[in-house]
């Protein structure tokens, strides 16, 4: 073998006479002899050979650097081997090829020849082991000469580990997240607090109907986030960033979730915040989620009581408390099961000490009530940009067009750009209106747009009304508060 071809044949000759004799001489001097061949073999050998295990000091545990270079090894080097293996590895979605045991594959870093050997080691054990690491002990060498040990320490081996990584999440199944009830949980089982399933939604910002520019500033702002890891450590944050998205129901925030998710190639961790009884249990939470994942609490507003402001002053100067506005504690654990999750354990679960765990997140909450939020929740930092995902126009209209019946320029796009901007119809309503699932709309464009058009008259008119009877009550209002002032004033008098 390459590895070996260097090494001088007098030696190999002591090895094998060793290799001959072994069965035949005392065990504490077969292994002596074998060590001082060892160092005189290393001591000869311009070369240096570094060995990674399979498993690390933990047993139970494959070693990520292990992984990491099977990794790097099957995208880089498996072209130049004889042997290969190919496997659907658990939470992959794509087949990965890598060097079969007992191959031996050539690299090259900056000039510098090396060497990798896939190797196993059969357990001296003739009985079966439940645990991994107790049967063939698998392990990978790097040869490489001794003139470049520097070389090979300070940045050869990073970036193995580096290009590994990135293999590994380019190759995985995106998974989608939810937790589990507390209950459920179990110490002895890693990740016992959440559940998942795989992540599958088709949306991308392709087919996503908004605005054209209010798009491309978001796939910038996404991108900027990925590429800063060096920036956010420089000034001292960590590597998250938050976004609000907020309007009315249908206007695609959960579709604008999966797109981000889909764009960033990130897991989703979909977080219940009902199913969590206190501040400990979400921070639990937080500490299990992976990095490059994308953390959701949809509809915040909804979830539990978290829509206080803080103590009011009044004129003079004393505190007064707005019971109806303030975060509520339950005071009986016994009779009131409702989650204790306070604003502070929020706060703290996005900003705090422990955010800064596992690097590269995206925080995301969803409401339909901006203005019911506390501003410490929303503010900068925190929740970093916010998004408004308003009704259907018509740059948001020629994208589901296109989606949904594959037209691009229509004689009645005229008449629903008018129509969209005179009313407030969601893309979730404007889309169900064009999609050709009946008999009579199927794969005709020209009676899905006809609908359409008829659709958003209707919205128009009812809007109209909406408009009248808001105008009506808010003159009878106005009416009756100065039928009420005067009344009062001919009294006084």
């Amino acid at each position: 073998m390459l590895m070996f071809m260097e090494k001088w044949a007098g030696l190999g000759s002591i090895l094998l006479l060793l290799s001959v004799v072994k069965n035949h001489i005392p065990e504490t001097l077969r292994l002596y002899l074998t060590a001082c061949a060892t160092k005189l073999t290393t001591y000869f050998s311009p070369y240096i050979t570094i060995t990674i295990p399979e498993y690390c000091a933990e047993r139970f545990k494959r070693g990520e650097f292990f992984l990491a270079i099977e990794s790097y090894l099957g995208h880089a080097c498996a072209r130049r081997a004889h042997k290969l293996k190919a496997e659907l590895a658990k939470d992959s979605k794509n087949l990965q090829v890598s060097v079969d045991d007992h191959e031996e594959v050539m690299d090259e870093f900056k000039g510098v020849t090396l060497w990798w050997y896939a190797s196993k080691q059969p357990s001296k054990a003739s009985l079966i082991s439940f645990y991994p690491g107790q049967e063939d002990k698998r392990f990978y060498q790097l040869v490489f000469h001794r003139q470049h040990r520097d070389l090979i320490v300070d940045e050869y081996l990073p970036f193995v580990l580096a290009e590994g990584r990135a293999v590994t999440v380019r190759n995985r199944q995106r998974r989608l997240f939810t937790n589990n009830a507390s209950g459920s949980w179990n110490s002895y089982r890693q990740k016992s607090v959440w559940s998942h399933v795989k992540f599958e939604h088709p949306a991308t910002f392709d087919t996503l109907a908004m605005d054209t520019d209010h798009k491309e500033s978001i796939i910038s702002d996404l991108m900027a986030f990925q590429e800063s890891k060096e920036y956010y450590a420089k000034v001292g944050n960590a590597w998250k960033r938050g976004y609000l998205l907020y309007g009315p129901p249908g206007t695609g925030k959960s579709t604008m979730i999966a797109a981000m998710a889909n764009f960033l190639d990130y897991d989703i961790y979909d977080l219940e915040l009902t199913a969590v009884k206190n501040n400990t249990e979400l921070r639990k939470l937080f500490i299990e989620t992976t990095g490059k994942s994308i953390i959701v609490i949809e509809d915040i507003d909804c979830s539990i009581d978290l829509t206080g402001k803080r103590l009011k002053r009044d004129k003079k100067g004393t505190k007064e408390s707005d019971d109806d506005e303030k975060p509520k504690l339950p005071t009986d654990p016994e009779k009131d099961e409702t989650s204790k999750v306070t604003l502070s354990g929020l706060l703290n679960f996005i900003d705090g000490l422990w955010s800064a765990c596992g690097g590269e997140r995206i925080i995301i909450f969803t409401t339909n009530h901006k203005e019911k939020l506390d501003s410490a929740l929303i503010r900068r930092g925190r929740m970093d940009k916010h998004i408004e995902m308003s009704y259907c126009r018509f740059e948001g209209f020629k994208v589901l067009a296109n989606n949904y019946l594959d037209v691009a320029e229509h004689e009645l796009f005229g008449e629903i750009r008018q129509l969209l901007e005179e009313t407030d119809m969601s893309p979730a309503d404007v889309a169900e209106n064009m999609m050709p699932m009946s008999e009579k709309k199927k794969r005709d464009p020209n009676v899905c747009l006809a609908g359409l058009v008829e659709a958003l008259k209707k919205a128009k008119v009812a809007k109209a009304k909406e408009e009248e009877e808001a105008e009506a009550k808010k003159a009878k209002e106005k009416h009756e508060q100065e039928e009420a002032e005067a009344k009062k004033a001919k009294e006084e008098t």
